[in-house]
């Protein structure tokens, strides 16, 4: 791993990124790392001035031996240093974080997942399948955890959706070295906005739908600017795969043709759905079995090149919730893509498990209780909606919260769901960052608008969940939603330890 000069030159160059150099006297020519953070320079260290950026982190980022530094404009504190100023220091960050790591992404067949839901679980079903497939020598980049090699310690949980450019590719080129030869990964809207993936290609791009989510300060200013950045996706892949029951549906299938053959790109659906455009999807499923623990569903292909992958049948879910079965199907077509056979599927898809994702637990004197990660309307509703049409005659109750300083616009999506399907709420915080918890749990309330909806705020999170679980009763259903396995909270810019929401249930379990 290393990176010359005459390297950098030439790749910013090439992107009209590069607006000047100057010349120093003892100009390095090469360079043994990469960073943008100061605490990690050694000395032949390029250094990235990006995000939030405060002169200090230079200034210590010299005193430890960087001999470059890369901004958009010079700095004082950098004098002595080759200042490389580009009109993007974000794109000029991703192309060589590339070039650093060898270009690890042209070893790996990649698959990336978009959407406003359902990215974590596709992602899971689909490393599921295709790691058994390769006898292991897949990777993932997920929300939850990131996959990188065989070892424990190349398991670790994600600190991102989509890491940083130079994070990204660092992974990619252990992966690489470690064996692995093909990757899914998770890609967020922000991954765009913010040029984490910028140059980076895929081999298959999943569009999984789209709804209003991440709009507001810090985030995207507009749902229109939420759905281009999702759109990169399809602009960026060899092939995609896109749900033509999404909202949006014309604009985001207008978008993939723009860039894309007919021969690359697949539909599918619901059989029967009522689908806003003439073009004929690829697959339809029926949904032949469904339960609280598990389902099943028939696949059945309508294109040539949907035949040609041989993935007619059924096919067995063990994560309940219809909208998972969009899910799998999803992860079955991008298996079949990458080399899997309907066999190899069949075999393992009902034994992918996806950590905080519809873990159920049972009690002995109360409700059934159900831990999951829905955080936005879309998500909440779909899940709060599966369980009443499950137990239509059963109370449902449902701690949530909804994180501070970003998503503001979940906190009225959050209200409406509960309103529309939910009969006890209990808010609670879920990770304020900067903001009171319970000013956030007050604005989800005022969303509300259903007065046979009783409402409780609870600012403790475990204080919450306890009296959720001792307030129902046998039968009943508990919705705990949010955070999952997640075991830290963000309160004022620390990452505070938490039990995660899974323990506390399974704590609770053990005292009865």
């Amino acid at each position: 791993m290393a990176l010359t000069m005459s390297q950098i030159m030439t790749l910013l160059s090439e992107h009209n990124l590069l607006i000047e150099k100057n010349n120093e006297p003892n100009e390095p020519t090469n360079f043994a790392h990469v960073t943008y953070d100061s605490r990690q320079v050694v000395p032949q260290t390029l250094f990235f001035c990006k995000g939030n950026f405060q002169a200090a982190y230079l200034t210590q980022a010299k005193n430890q031996g960087a001999t470059a530094y890369v901004a958009e404009h010079y700095y004082q504190e950098g004098t002595g240093l080759t200042a490389i100023i580009v009109s993007n220091v974000q794109q000029a960050m991703a192309l060589l974080g590339a070039a650093f790591y060898d270009f690890p992404q042209n070893k790996l067949f990649i698959t990336g997942i978009t959407g406003t839901k359902g990215k974590t679980t596709t992602a899971y079903f689909a490393h599921g399948i295709q790691n058994a497939q390769t006898e292991g020598k897949t990777a993932l980049f997920s929300t939850i955890d990131r996959i990188v090699g065989p070892k424990p310690e190349q398991q670790f949980k994600s600190n991102l959706t989509t890491p940083e450019s130079l994070d990204l590719f660092h992974d990619m080129a252990e992966a690489v070295a470690s064996g692995m030869t093909q990757l899914i990964m998770e890609v967020s809207s922000q991954a765009f906005k913010k040029n984490r993936v910028y140059g980076l290609k895929y081999d298959l791009g999943i569009f999984l739908n789209i709804s209003p989510d991440h709009i507001g300060r810090n985030e995207h200013p507009t749902f229109a600017d939420y759905l281009y950045c999702k759109e990169q996706l399809l602009r960026n892949s060899k092939n995609v795969i896109i749900n033509a029951e999404t909202d949006h549906f014309d604009e985001i299938y207008s978008a993939a043709q723009g860039f894309l053959p007919e021969e690359n790109i697949y539909l599918y659906a619901r059989e029967n759905s009522l689908i806003s455009f003439e073009t004929q999807v690829d697959f339809e499923f029926a949904e032949t079995r469904q339960d609280l623990s598990a389902s099943e569903i028939n696949v059945h292909s309508y294109s040539d090149k949907g035949e040609q992958l041989q993935l007619d049948g059924t096919y067995e879910i063990d994560i309940p919730g219809d909208y998972n079965q969009q899910n799998a199907l999803a992860a079955i077509i991008a298996a079949g893509m990458a080399g899997a056979s309907a066999t190899e599927i069949r075999q393992q898809l009902p034994a992918v498990r996806v950590p905080g994702r519809m873990e159920v637990f049972q009690t002995e004197h109360h409700g059934t209780v159900y831990v999951d990660y829905a955080h936005n309307y879309a998500s909440l509703k779909s899940l709060l909606s599966f369980l009443h049409q499950q137990e239509p005659d059963e109370k449902l109750l449902v701690v949530t919260g909804s994180a501070g300083d970003k998503g503001i616009s979940r906190r009225s999506g959050l209200g409406q769901a509960i309103g529309e399907v939910a009969d006890v709420a209990i808010l609670t915080a879920d990770d304020p960052a900067t903001e009171d918890p319970i000013a956030i749990a007050q604005e989800i309330a005022s969303h509300i608008n259903n007065d046979q909806v009783t409402v409780q705020i609870v600012a403790d999170r475990k204080t919450a969940i306890t009296q959720a679980v001792q307030l129902s009763q046998p039968g009943e259903i508990v919705v705990v939603a949010g955070k999952g396995r997640d075991a830290t909270q963000k309160i004022q810019g620390q990452d505070v330890p938490y039990e995660s929401d899974v323990k506390i249930v399974e704590d609770l379990l053990k005292e009865r």
